[in-house]
């Protein structure tokens, strides 16, 4: 009697896996394939984006340095300049 009364009583979860298992099933196969193909580009577009923001991470930083170096040598020239 207690295997009976512990299968009868489902988890939350398996109830919730039976659920999602019936609507997949639900999907028509145009609207299965649509979704792997979005999922593919998806993949495959992230390697362009991540390379194009390590370029601009790269090229940002540079600006940055040449900006430091440029304001610290002007300062400086502008420093030595002997007004008569």
């Amino acid at each position: 009697m207690g295997k009976k009364d512990a299968s009868a009583t489902k988890l939350p979860v398996d109830q919730y896996r039976k659920q999602i298992g019936k609507q997949d099933y639900k999907k028509t196969k145009s609207a299965l394939k649509a979704t792997r193909l979005q999922a593919e580009a998806k993949k495959n577009s992230s390697g362009f984006r991540d390379a194009f923001l390590v370029i601009a991470a790269i090229l940002f930083f540079v600006l940055c340095v040449y900006a430091f170096f440029y304001l610290n040598l002007s300062t400086e020239i502008n420093m030595d300049v002997d007004v008569d």
